[in-house]
């Protein structure tokens, strides 16, 4: 895919403006709808941690159709990722797996490679630090559906260059989003505003009784709402909803706890406050 950056190679066919290789490291959600994003740019190497996850990712191209499955490289070798001039890292959100990865990356990835993470909450001064190249790391928070919602979260830090600070925002623009740069802090914006709300939500549901239909057509016929807080949840899923709570230090309902630890995580497992087909 090409952007107007200083970081990758020229190509003269493009008026000089660089070609951006990318790779995404991850094969969940987010991980395919970027790869499905950046797939209408040009080819994309997609890097999964197991043969069982490579193979959805694959049969999810392939049932998108081209140029989805024709531009997502699915492979279970790290290795592949070496010639990405952008690796986009969207794995669970640990710090420690996270620095793991990172540890297995900076050796494969040349110098000026950008190393760009997905989290929505940890801190991005440790994950640069992690990284072994703090000077091109970026976060890039984007949005479950990738494919249409708009926002990316553009966070830096203090030790990322002018120059990857460029690459980043070209980036975003290259895949139809629009950055919105944010501070390093915990949730940055929207998961800080947004998940008191959803949680105070599930504890109305406690308190109440209602039903979680009933407080979900509450806030999107009264509010205007695309979605209700509980619909939501289920659909960001519950133990990244925990996950995220960890990191804002707010206390998770105990609905949420009960949910969890039975496995139902909402759309991804088949069940949550709702039933999922």
């Amino acid at each position: 895919m090409q952007t107007e950056t200083k970081g990758a190679a020229a190509d003269p066919s493009t008026n000089g403006r660089a070609v951006e290789r990318i790779g995404i490291a991850g094969s969940g959600r987010i991980a395919c709808g970027l790869a499905t994003v950046a797939a209408d740019h040009g080819q994309v190497v997609l890097w999964a941690r197991s043969d069982g996850s490579a193979q959805r990712a694959q049969d999810g191209f392939a049932k998108r159709g081209e140029p989805c499955s024709a531009n997502v490289e699915v492979t279970c070798d790290l290795e592949a990722l070496k010639d990405s001039t952008i690796v986009i890292e969207a794995i669970v959100e640990d710090t420690d797996a996270k620095a793991a990865l990172y540890r297995r990356l900076h050796p494969i990835l040349a110098g000026d490679a950008l190393l760009a993470t997905t989290t929505s909450a940890l801190s991005v001064e440790t994950l640069a630090a992690a990284s072994g190249r703090p000077g091109h790391f970026a976060a890039l928070h984007v949005f479950n559906p990738v494919t249409k919602m708009a926002l990316v979260e553009l966070a830096f830090p203090a030790t990322a260059t002018a120059e990857t600070r460029e690459r980043a925002r070209a980036l975003c623009g290259a895949l139809g989003k629009t950055p919105v740069e944010v501070p390093d802090i915990p949730g940055f914006v929207v998961n800080r505003l947004l998940f008191p709300y959803l949680f105070d939500a599930v504890r109305l549901h406690e308190r109440t009784g209602l039903t979680p239909e009933a407080i979900d057509a509450c806030m999107t016929l009264g509010a205007g709402h695309p979605s209700g807080p509980l619909k939501l949840l289920d659909f960001v899923g519950l133990d990244v909803a925990v996950a995220i709570a960890e990191e804002l230090e707010i206390e998770v309902p105990h609905r949420i706890t009960q949910l969890v630890a039975v496995g139902a995580l909402g759309r991804k497992s088949g069940r949550g406050f709702y039933e999922h087909g």
